[in-house]
């Protein structure tokens, strides 16, 4: 008996809102049909459906606010009509039906434009399902962020789902509150905004000393220099950590670039001004390796950098030592000659690969592991692109000390790096360990290529960029020492990063040279000499 009376009161109750929703549509209608004041209170009843409404409501006020402003809605004595591709249905209905003789189409002054602007915009921010069209909708209330009704911007971002969006309106949202005539909510406000400090915020609450209640009201007044006080403190914190992730992550480039050519400098005494031009290799076998898997097996591209590891150390190794064999063998002892030969290689792999080609960048699908990045504090991002770099370097790092450590290739690389001569008389194959060197630096190149693609413009010019700085590195840190090379890495990546701000990139290159000039002038040997001696 109780669940049966619960029952009837239920089906009374959903009749009754049916109704009274039924009679507010009706009465939102006649609006729309009335003079221009009733057409200007129709636009703001709207934007409060659109605010507070429900999906069904604000679904067929969108309707209503489109009609009106695209004239396809005609007013007559029973209502109105509205008009579609599929026909013409009641506005108030939805049942199919035509305009009497004698309807009329409502005419939008400027003032009610702009009032049926903002609704439709409103209404689209909270029912269309296209997220460019909700973009486009936010940017059209933005202009008039103070005007509308606070619970409308707070519902879309509750509601949205595109999280880049959804950053938007939380900032519409926020800016539309620091305007608001409640002091209470201003000041909540700018520690909201406070709490997320950047230039952005800086831009939103620094004007606030201009404000009349930055002198009448102590609060406000408190809370406003607050506010700027730590926006600063955090975008100086930011900027701090940015240069220093992006020093890191050009040094680990640099390291890259640099433990290839150190192994051979260090080994051999052959300055190989090819070795930018391996680095160039590594990444068009990257792009190679790419286009094969796009025709291949298209479900693996994502994973195309990850696949591509081996085949480029094989490959660029595997040309390091043909050239090692054909031509470097064999001037040794002439280190003019072979400067003068690696020189002549770099120009011969820079034109193949131009009339291979083309000398135009090649594109590189960006995996989705190494999209996008999280914010951190101020203007800082860890992007995951320059962080692949700085982890792959770290994982070269590990692999290359291993190799020189614990493998009997690395001892016969330390040891013939000490004293060549002695080591070929206790039995060291000595012209082995070169070419095979050779071929380890070559392939540490080309994995260095392999890093840059996703972050650099993979033409045939880009190993010429970095040649110099690898020499420089590997000069400073001590020839043939891998710690040498980390720290020297370090020391010219974060030296180039702070300065390049301050005077440009080519000050910044002029620079770190005197300044490794200058610190050659007082050690020669580098940050960490080889123990032994050449012969």
């Amino acid at each position: 008996m109780t669940r049966g009376l619960a029952l009837v009161l239920w089906v009374l109750v959903v009749a009754w809102c049916s109704t009274a929703r039924a009679e507010e549509r009706a009465d939102l209608i006649g609006k729309v049909c009335g003079d221009a004041a009733a057409m200007g209170e129709a636009g703001r009843a709207m934007t409060g459906i659109a605010a507070e409404g429900s999906p069904d409501d604000r679904a067929w006020a969108a309707l209503i606010a489109r009609s009106v402003m695209d004239r396809k809605l005609s007013c007559d004595a029973t209502g109105a009509v509205v008009a579609s591709a599929d026909g013409s249905v009641d506005a108030l209905t939805r049942a199919a039906r035509r305009a009497a003789d004698g309807s009329r189409s409502p005419l939008l002054s400027l003032k009610n434009r702009a009032v049926f602007e903002t609704a439709d915009a409103a209404l689209a921010l909270r029912s269309s399902p296209d997220p460019a069209r909700r973009a486009a909708a936010l940017r059209t209330l933005e202009r008039q962020a103070s005007n509308l009704p606070e619970q409308l911007l707070e519902a879309a971002g509750r509601d949205e789902s595109n999280p880049g969006l959804k950053a938007q309106i939380a900032a519409v949202a926020q800016g539309a509150a620091l305007n608001s005539p409640d002091m209470d909510k201003r000041i909540a406000a700018i520690g909201r905004i406070a709490s997320s400090p950047d230039r952005r915020a800086l831009a939103l609450v620094g004007p606030l000393t201009n404000d009349p209640a930055y002198g009448a009201n102590t609060d406000f007044r408190r809370a406003v220099d607050a506010a700027i006080a730590a926006i600063r403190r955090g975008i100086t914190i930011g900027d701090t950590l940015a240069t220093l992730y992006n020093g890191l992550s050009f040094a680990s480039i640099l390291f890259m670039a640099a433990i290839g050519l150190a192994v051979i400098f260090g080994l051999m005494g052959v300055i190989n001004l090819a070795q930018g031009e391996f680095i160039m290799l590594g990444g068009y076998i990257t792009w190679l390796v790419q286009e094969a898997l796009r025709q291949i097996a298209p479900g693996m591209l994502q994973w195309y950098l990850i696949i591509a590891i081996p085949v480029v150390f094989l490959a660029t190794a595997a040309i390091g030592i043909v050239l090692e064999a054909i031509l470097l063998r064999h001037l040794y002892r002439r280190p003019l000659m072979s400067l003068l030969a690696t020189w002549a290689v770099s120009l011969f792999l820079i034109n193949l690969v131009r009339v291979t080609f083309g000398t135009q960048n090649l594109q590189f699908v960006t995996p989705f592991y190494i999209t996008g990045g999280v914010p951190v504090i101020g203007d800082f991002i860890f992007t995951w692109n320059r962080m692949f770099a700085i982890a792959f370097a770290a994982v070269t790092l590990g692999l290359t000390w291993g190799l020189m450590r614990l493998t009997p290739l690395g001892l016969n690389i330390r040891a013939v790096t000490q004293n060549r001569t002695m080591a070929g008389c206790i039995g060291i194959a000595v012209r082995r360990v070169d070419m095979l060197a050779f071929g380890l630096g070559s392939g540490l190149a080309g994995l260095a290529g392999l890093a840059l693609a996703p972050i650099y413009s993979v033409n045939p010019q880009m190993g010429q960029n970095f040649v110099i700085d690898s020499f420089m590195v590997v000069v400073l840190g001590g020839v043939g020492t891998i710690a040498g090379t980390i720290v020297a890495a370090l020391s010219i990546g974060q030296i180039n990063v702070l300065i390049e701000p301050l005077w440009g990139a080519v000050a910044a290159k002029v620079i770190v040279l005197l300044m490794i000039i200058g610190f050659l002038q007082w050690r020669p040997e580098g940050l960490f000499a080889v123990k032994g001696r050449r012969k």
